[in-house]
């Protein structure tokens, strides 16, 4: 088993200790050490059973250590990709002609159809389907249950809400956020806030710093 350690002490990094274990009663894969937090708050504290072993300096002291980042890890200061590994609960269902990048969580009960393609750092939580030649970027969340129809493709730093539907063939711009619920049936320009039933720009969204 490798040792491997979480990036992130937030609710979902919790969540992602329960899929650990999930894929360790399939396949014993993961010694799971605990948490590296984005700041010194957290240090010291337990998640779910495990230790919070300090802040982004602490890395330093688990050289061997595999990384697996939650939705909340500050994307501007990435871990060695070459460390970098997904976590796939087993209860999702991933095509075999699918990809699936470095740095990834998919939780349990998504879909990752036919020839799909999923970039680095892509959050996916619950019930999630990713359909037959979906191109989804790298440091995307996708909030459950979202459903994107066939040959979508989904900019780098989008956020799709809880809900939300786009019809196939289209392009959701990067660093664009679809709110919960909102059914798409339009190319979503980059850097757009969309909302509503059919979705509409109501906002631009700011790019990230750093």
């Amino acid at each position: 088993m490798k040792d491997l350690v979480i990036l992130g002490a937030g609710v979902h990094a919790g969540e992602m200790v329960e899929i650990v274990e999930r894929i360790n009663r399939e396949n014993p894969a993961w010694n799971l050490l605990g948490f590296i937090a984005a700041n010194d708050k957290s240090a010291g504290k337990t998640l779910n059973g495990l230790p919070v072993l300090g802040a982004k300096a602490a890395l330093a002291d688990f050289p061997q250590a595999c990384l697996v980042p939650d939705n909340s890890w500050p994307r501007a200061e990435p871990a060695p990709r070459e460390r970098l590994v997904s976590l796939v609960d087993p209860s999702a269902f991933v095509s075999r002609t699918a990809l699936i990048g470095q740095g990834c969580v998919i939780y349990p009960g998504c879909f990752v159809g036919l020839n799909a393609r999923i970039g680095d750092y892509c959050f996916c939580l619950s019930g999630c389907a990713i359909n037959h030649d979906d191109v989804i970027e790298e440091n995307v969340t996708l909030a459950s249950s979202v459903t994107l129809a066939g040959a979508v493709h989904v900019g780098t730093g989008c956020y799709l809400g809880q809900g939300c539907l786009v019809r196939q063939h289209l392009r959701i711009g990067r660093n664009s956020l679809v709110g919960m619920g909102a059914v798409v049936v339009k190319e979503v320009p980059p850097d757009s806030v969309m909302a509503g039933n059919p979705a509409r720009k109501i906002k631009d969204r700011e790019r990230p710093s750093g």
